[in-house]
């Protein structure tokens, strides 16, 4: 059996929200199975330190500090991929956050940053990264959803909201773009041990709860998530499209 089905030697990949949690561990595991990456973030320290890191260690990655929730951000974005790195394999829809408060109390304001951060951006990165994904021959898209996008769990209605329709997206755009070769593929986690996360998981009954609503009886890693995203990205998952993973420890699934 070819051994390059199971690595990403050679691609080109972007990764938003790349120097915290899951992005963070998506670079690493990209970096470390061979792929060429352009990891960005919004601030310019830690995405300068965290790329001095890796290259130290040898990996083929470059940073760039762009704030995705504005159109003008991912023009940039793209336009700086497009010189850095000559080409794109795989696009990874990572960057996100959440305002967590019932639902009569978000302001217009908080909605719209919010979709302009989760939805929007991913959105929009697809769009101007299409011709460069089907110049590749061979394009991948992966989004980073929630399980909060499949059932309902107390993270917020517009977080939600978002999450779901990232999953959609991925399914139109899995049909749309297939006859020019590009995969979309969707990952959705439960409670993941990241910063976004351990604000309220810091909380003992809160992450009890957590713990016994999840049949593996524990809280996921940034690494249980991007080894599912690396697997989707694999030559070895080429007749896998329009599909959302839980990465989840079976929360989805636990009736009663």
């Amino acid at each position: 059996m070819e051994q390059n089905r199971w690595n990403l030697a050679g691609k080109k990949a972007i990764v938003t929200g790349g120097t915290k949690g899951i992005g963070k561990a998506i670079v690493e595991e990209f970096v470390a199975l061979g792929a060429e990456v352009l990891l960005v973030a919004r601030n310019g320290a830690e995405v300068e330190a965290f790329t001095r890191t890796l290259r130290e260690s040898g990996g083929r990655v470059h940073g760039g500090a762009f704030d995705l929730s504005g159109t003008d951000g991912r023009q940039r974005l793209l336009d700086f991929a497009a010189a850095e790195l000559g080409g794109l394999d795989i696009l990874v829809n990572n960057v996100g956050t959440n305002i967590r408060k019932k639902t009569p109390e978000y302001t217009a304001e908080e909605v719209g940053f919010l979709m302009n951060t989760n939805l929007l951006s991913a959105y929009h990165l697809c769009q101007l990264a299409f011709p460069l994904l089907k110049a590749s021959g061979g394009g991948n898209v992966i989004n980073v959803s929630s399980v909060a996008g499949l059932v309902h769990v107390r993270s917020g209605s517009v977080y939600g909201m978002t999450k779901a329709a990232m999953v959609q997206l991925t399914r139109n755009l899995a049909v749309e773009w297939a006859p020019e070769g590009i995969r979309v593929n969707a990952v959705a986690p439960w409670y993941i041990e990241t910063p976004l996360a351990r604000a309220v998981l810091q909380n003992p009954d809160f992450y009890q709860a957590v713990v016994d609503r999840t049949p593996m009886r524990k809280v996921g890693q940034p690494e249980d998530v991007s080894a599912a995203v690396a697997f989707l990205c694999m030559p070895g998952a080429a007749y896998i499209t329009g599909q959302c993973l839980a990465v989840d420890g079976g929360f989805t699934v636990n009736g009663f």
